[in-house]
């Protein structure tokens, strides 16, 4: 009789240790806690060019204007260089005499502003303006004449500006040289930072 008595009793006390081996110090196991915590800190981009980077340059979200609204709206501004005036009044097919460039954010107003090359008929870039959207439209902020120019954003936010240098006898395929500058928002406007030229080979 007494064997049955403790039977049950030996069961339970099993049971118990087999438990309490499973513990984690508080009586219950959490599945996960020993886990290591993720955490959001910011890898380092070890991409040094000016090319796109993930880490390095800020996602600028597309600027919202349209070509008819950036060519009306530098029409309209008793500041725009004639010889662009003068494309941009003949230009009855807007994306023959203008091209969207890159969506950037050099005015570090969260807001993105637009680079817009300004070009012949025949694709020969004369020049290129940034425009910055605001409520009443686009409006151009920043203005550069130059040769088959070309446009990008730097790591560091600024605008560098690639174009070509012709002389007088110079084809229109063969620049005689090229020309590198670096432009920066400051003291709210573009300055130039840079220049360096190079001569053709």
């Amino acid at each position: 009789m007494r064997a049955r008595q403790f039977l049950p009793a030996a069961l339970v006390l099993a049971v118990l240790v087999v438990l309490s081996g499973c513990a984690n110090g508080s009586g219950l196991r959490v599945e996960g806690a020993d886990a290591p915590v993720a955490t959001s800190t910011p890898v380092p981009s070890i991409n040094r060019g000016f090319g796109p980077s993930e880490t390095t340059t800020p996602e600028v979200t597309p600027a919202v204007m349209t070509l008819p609204e950036v060519r009306a709206s530098l029409l309209a501004e008793k500041r725009l260089d004639p010889y662009f005036r003068q494309v941009l009044v003949g230009c009855t097919q807007i994306q023959r005499c203008l091209t969207r460039g890159a969506s950037v954010d050099v005015m570090k107003s969260g807001r993105s502003q637009l680079v817009v090359l300004i070009h012949t008929i025949e694709k020969f870039v004369i020049g290129a303006v940034l425009m910055a959207a605001t409520p009443t439209g686009p409006r151009q902020v920043w203005s550069l004449k130059a040769e088959q120019l070309k446009i990008n954003p730097s790591r560091q936010g600024d605008l560098v500006v690639e174009s070509q240098l012709f002389t007088l006898d110079d084809a229109p395929c063969c620049p005689s040289g090229r020309r590198v500058e670096v432009y920066r928002w400051v003291g709210g406007q573009m300055t130039k930072v840079s220049k360096k030229d190079q001569e053709g080979d």
